[in-house]
């Protein structure tokens, strides 16, 4: 919390406007990586969160229950602080629906989906198949902005930044995937998610991100919430001091990242920013491999190294 405030009311004092930060490349690669790194860090320790409140991989109800909890808490955390530094307390009423729509693909059907087809299907597809919402991300923004048209540049970038995702996740051998139920459903997700991404961008133009992301982001959790509790009751978990920093972290990270990201989308065309997101999955990797004592294969750091090389063909284009 004081770091948000600490941090805004210095760009103030610099008289840094948020678009100025958020445009010039510096800005751009510290706050793109700031977000992925964050997400990236959620991957280990949901699976620690799932150890201590005792989470199986097919529980869904519990698994709803979390998430909510988490992305209500997030959002709560983000407008407290807003409230505090701006004093905005409520939407207006016209922004209503906008945040509905937002909370609508970018938290609860993206999770919702996410966690019925992880349980349908593998964590290695789930962490690959995560890897497309760059190329969804894209391509809708081919079809709604005139001036973010695919191209063969970032076609390419998109190809070697995805070779990447798919080499964090081979763990030295080869990945065998087919696609069922739960495979479509993880697309169905990713899907969502960069549809929601496309609608925060839009939305941003009328309502302050703060106001965005953290209406959004309570909206969806409580939605997901109603969901995990009426099939599991309303606290199916044991709460200790350990179970509170772990949720406060992940509520830490939301918060964080998705105030980031949806700054970084205000400001920036989709595809230059959207080549980032393929740094989340192998963030995840090389952090769990620290946080969960899983052995880092060396495909991990090619695979950083694609992703890096994707990043940078797609934003040279413009020297092209």
């Amino acid at each position: 919390m004081v770091l948000f405030i600490w941090l805004f009311n210095l760009l103030e004092e610099l008289r840094v406007s948020a678009k100025k930060f958020f445009t010039y490349p510096a800005g751009v690669l510290a706050s793109a990586m700031g977000a992925t790194f964050l997400w990236g860090s959620a991957i280990p320790v949901v699976k620690k969160s799932y150890e201590h409140f005792g989470i199986a991989s097919g529980e869904f109800g519990k698994q709803m229950l979390f998430a909510g909890y988490r992305f209500f808490l997030a959002g709560l955390l983000l407008w407290f602080i807003f409230y505090l530094w701006k004093g905005i307390a409520l939407p207006k009423r016209k922004d209503v629906f906008p945040l509905i729509k937002v909370g609508l693909f970018q938290t609860f059907l993206q999770y919702v989906f996410f966690y019925i087809g992880l349980s349908l299907s593998t964590g290695v597809q789930g962490s690959i198949i995560a890897g497309t919402t760059t190329f969804f991300q894209i391509i809708f923004a081919h079809f709604i902005y005139v001036d973010d048209k695919l191209s063969m540049r970032k076609i390419a970038g998109m190809i070697i930044g995805f070779a990447g995702v798919v080499l964090a996740n081979t763990n030295g051998g080869h990945v065998d995937i087919h696609f069922s139920t739960g495979e479509w459903l993880l697309i169905a997700a990713m899907m969502a998610s960069a549809f929601g991404n496309i609608q925060a961008k839009q939305a941003s133009r009328e309502i302050p991100v703060g106001v965005l992301t953290s209406w959004q982001m309570m909206m969806g959790g409580a939605a997901l919430a109603v969901i995990g509790v009426s099939l599991e009751g309303p606290i199916p978990f044991y709460f200790d001091w350990i179970s509170a920093l772990l949720l406060l972290y992940l509520s830490f990270v939301s918060a964080t990242g998705f105030f980031i990201w949806n700054n970084v989308m205000k400001y920036n065309p989709v595809g230059k920013v959207s080549m980032y997101l393929f740094l989340v999955p192998v963030f995840g990797v090389l952090l769990s491999t620290i946080l969960l004592n899983e052995t880092l294969q060396a495909m991990v750091l090619v695979s950083l190294c694609l992703v890096a090389a994707g990043i940078i063909i797609v934003n040279r284009e413009k020297q092209a």
